[in-house]
Order: C-alpha cells, then structure tokens, then sequence
C-alpha cells in the first residue's frame, strides 16, 4: 500500500497534473453540497412549519421525493436525462450548464441534502420549547424575529447530532460523482486499480482516505456539541457536590 501511495499520491489527494482530482475534488463536493443544502434549508424550513399549507405541501411533496429515491437515479435524471430534452439544448444557458459534470453532480447532491436536512430543521423547530416561544411573544417579538432570534437558534443547535450523520452520509454519498465522471477519490481509485490490478490495496488505501476525512468531520461536530449543547446537559446541584457520602459501618446491613 505504502509503495502504490507513493507513486500514486498526488492523483489521490489534489490532482491528476490536468485537473483537480481525490481528496481535493471529494472534500470540494462535501462542503458545496453540505453548506448549500443547509442555507437552502432554512427558508423551506419555516415554510414546512408555517401555517401556508400550499406552501407546506409544496415544500413536503419536494423533500418526500427526494428522501425515498436513490442518489444515484437523481444524478442519473440531472446528469443524462435532463440533457435530452428539448428546451435545455435549445437554451444556451441550460446547454452549458447540464454539459459540465461538476455542474449537475453538484446540484443533485444540494437538492439532496437539502431535503434531508430540511426534515432534520423541521423536527427540531417543533420540539422548541413551548416557554421559550410564549416568552418571545410575551415580550412582543414579531414573527420573524421570533423566528430568527429565538427559534432558529435554539434549533439548529439541537439538530447538531443528525446534521453531524447527514454530513457523513453525504460524504459516502458523493462516491456516486465517478458516475458523471467527476474524478473522485473513487473515480481515482478505480484508474489506479485499472493500471495496477491491485484491488485490495488500492480500494484499501481508498477507505483509509475516507475513514480519515470521516474521523476530522467527526471531532469537529463533537467539539462543537460540547459547546452549543453544554447547556443540555444534566448539572449536579451545589448541595449535590457539598453532601458527603454516608459511609456503612461494618455490620449495619445484618
């Protein structure tokens, strides 16, 4: 494996000497994908939970359909079947636009993850707590800044933990990009297994790259947790610390 890396180490961590490539292209699509899904979250959001119900239906039926088919026919649908209509070749905008990978592959993964994390701000703007909205209201807060200042905030970060596991199924997710001929980590390793034939080390040295991207998305969430949710957590009382613990003398429990 060490030997493979060596000659093959540029290609898999930026670049093939005609393009991005590997680690490079992986993290590039992860962070489009994960920061646009989420900004474009937050506004369809609040329309689910508004009490518009055109515009939460409309909102549901987008995030239903996304949620329950596979990546890959999405990417399928952007990348090959778009293309063949009629409209987008004839509109020379669409044309170049549905003609680049990095362009559809993109965009399949945003409205993706968008619908994902769409359903994950969702559930957790209905568990706000009752007081914190009474208390808003109690003090005059229009809607909007209800919304901005007070439940948003508190929302995003409970959905801290399930943003954390959408970030890591989008990053498995994006192993789907070869597909569309983005050259991937996978895209790569596949190239690498075609001149070689060492699949085992090859595909090894693929997993490790993942499993070490895997691991920094990991800590930073959890270090992030620590501080957004410490205050969820349960504190012992002062009286709790000051007690001392009763000690049994021999013989008082006969």
């Amino acid at each position: 494996m060490i030997e493979l890396f060596q000659t093959y180490w540029q290609s898999f961590l930026w670049t093939d000497g005609q393009q991005w490539s590997g680690v490079a292209v992986t993290l590039m699509l992860l962070i489009v994908s994960t920061l646009g899904g989420f900004i474009l979250s937050i506004p369809l959001a609040l329309g689910r939970v508004s009490s518009l119900r055109s515009l939460s239906a409309v909102i549901w039926l987008y995030t239903y359909t996304f949620r329950t088919t596979p990546l890959y026919v999405q990417l399928l649908i952007i990348y090959s079947g778009l293309y063949s209509l009629a409209f987008i070749q004839d509109t020379p905008l669409l044309n170049d636009f549905f003609r680049d990978a990095y362009c559809c592959t993109l965009l399949a993964f945003v409205l993706n993850e968008c619908a994902y994390m769409t359903e994950i701000l969702v559930g957790s703007i209905r568990a706000s707590s009752r007081g914190e909205v009474e208390a808003g209201r109690a003090f005059g807060l229009s809607a909007t800044t209800l919304n901005l200042k007070v439940i948003l905030p508190s929302a995003l970060r409970r959905a801290l933990p399930a943003y954390s596991n959408e970030v890591i199924f989008m990053l498995h997710g994006t192993t789907l990009a070869f597909t569309a001929t983005v050259p991937d980590i996978l895209k790569v390793a596949r190239d690498v297994n075609a001149e070689t034939y060492a699949t085992f080390t090859t595909y090894g040295l693929a997993s490790l790259l993942y499993l070490m991207i895997s691991f920094c998305i990991i800590a930073s969430f959890n270090r992030a947790e620590k501080r957004w949710l410490r205050h969820l957590k349960p504190r012992k009382s002062q009286t709790d610390i000051e007690r001392p613990v009763p000690l049994i003398k021999e013989g008082s429990l006969v």
